[in-house]
């Protein structure tokens, strides 16, 4: 792994969201899928999928999932468990409620918290099966309080008519209901737009290829989605108290996503630099996606050298990372600095897997830089907002004017208007009163 002064490293790096013909390519399959419906879903499945349906086959059924059982330990079937336990657990404390509070004047303000009614989500099937990924969207919409949730995954992973078991069931243990057999781009037309077989849901989440990410971008406005997910990435901050082949564990760990992956190590200490390098060249030649990680390490992955970790911290910043750990001899030294990250680990015992299977807090965090201004999926996420309001006839006698001039100063005669209308309303009421007495 290619050691380097920090001052060489391209900090901007950002990876651009498909080539024209890819481009060109979604486009036409989300028309196609949106006009044709499940014809077109099918025929898509068949040309990139390589996998012949009917449509009666796209949804999987209770049998499906009954033989997925049959077919994972009993040993994975505890750890899901787990993992499922311990992401409720930690999402249900992010759970926000309605709320309304009075004003001495009579005004009622307040804001109305619902969940959406319908999301879906992508699972992947492409160079691995992802059945993590499952509770990481999955858990939190159920938290929030989704009535509806499907899920869609590619039909040609193996396994159970095509699905993965394991992705099965981790769906079935997070309590899906609705599932189907269709993957890429195809897939998020269906759920945006619905065909005869799928009806749209109003929110998209889930990481997939970059397919799935320009279809992603390609339906937003007519539903939400989480983000446009890029390669997987993580930083390490290191001192020289760091173990160098804890992290270059780590740094594999991520490289071995995906050949866009990144994995930099931010040290002050040649001696782990150059311990890290041998570490990873070392551990790389066991590892079982080699090929992977080793197109990552070469064109993504390096160990920066700088003068001390405050410099360290400052680089960490402007990468904005999607995974950053401290692995240092005070970790909670340098956390209050550490300003752009979508996770942040602490600690030599604090492994990025950790995060993306158990601990609890999502894996589905902001890649590609947007550190600096999104969050990792989270309840909120499925739930909408509504603000009320319920203005007294004192405050409106009080506020009225000032609300006229600004609406005045912008060229708005009929709101300004509806407030006068009311305001003269008043007025004369009180002057008939006074004539009366």
């Amino acid at each position: 792994m290619r050691i380097i002064q920090a001052a060489d490293w391209n900090l901007d790096r950002k990876v651009d969201y498909g080539t024209p013909d890819q481009l060109n390519s979604v486009k036409r399959i989300v028309s196609d899928v949106r006009y044709e419906g499940d014809t077109g879903l099918l025929k898509y499945t068949s040309e990139h999928d390589k996998v012949e349906l009917i449509q009666e086959q796209l949804r999987v059924t209770e049998a499906d999932i009954s033989q997925a059982y049959e077919q994972v330990e009993q040993s994975f079937l505890a750890a899901i468990r787990q993992a499922a336990s311990n992401i409720r657990r930690f999402h249900k404390r992010q759970k926000r409620t309605s709320w309304m509070e009075c004003e001495p004047d009579g005004t009622l303000l307040g804001q109305i918290m619902r969940p959406l009614k319908r999301v879906g989500v992508y699972v992947p099937g492409g160079k691995a099966a992802y059945p993590s990924s499952v509770l990481m969207n999955v858990i939190p919409a159920q938290v929030a309080g989704v009535e509806e949730i499907v899920m869609v995954t590619p039909p040609a992973t193996g396994g159970v008519e095509g699905i993965n078991p394991y992705i099965l069931v981790a769906a079935a243990e997070a309590g899906v209901k609705e599932i189907y057999r269709v993957g890429g781009a195809q897939a998020i037309a269906a759920l945006a737009y619905g065909t005869e077989t799928i009806a749209p849901v109003d929110k998209i989440c889930g990481p997939g290829n970059i397919y799935v990410a320009l279809a992603k971008r390609e339906v937003y406005g007519t539903v939400d989605i989480d983000s446009i997910a890029g390669p997987s990435e993580i930083v390490v901050l290191a001192d020289k108290w760091a173990n160098p082949v804890y992290v270059a564990a780590d740094l594999l760990s991520q490289a071995e996503h995906d050949e866009m992956a990144s994995a930099v190590l931010v040290t002050d200490s040649m001696e782990l630099a150059q311990a890290v390098s041998f570490e990873v060249d070392r551990q790389l030649q066991e590892l079982p996606r080699y090929p992977i990680a080793r197109a990552s390490i070469e064109q993504y992955g390096a160990i920066l050298v700088v003068q001390d970790l405050q410099e360290g911290v400052k680089l960490v910043n402007r990468m904005a990372p999607e995974h950053v750990e401290i692995i240092t001899e005070e970790p909670m030294e340098w956390l209050g600095l550490i300003e752009n990250a979508g996770a942040i680990f602490l600690g030599a015992y604090s492994s990025e897997p950790v995060g993306d299977y158990f601990a609890g807090p999502n894996h589905i965090i902001p890649t590609n830089g947007t550190a600096r201004f999104s969050s990792p999926v989270d309840v909120d996420m499925f739930m909408k907002k509504s603000s009320l309001i319920r203005y007294s006839k004192e405050a409106l006698l009080t506020n009225g004017a000032a609300i006229i001039e600004l609406a005045r100063h912008e060229g708005l005669e009929g709101h300004a208007r509806a407030i006068e209308v009311r305001l003269r309303e008043q007025s004369y009421d009180k002057k008939e009163l006074h004539n009366e007495s």
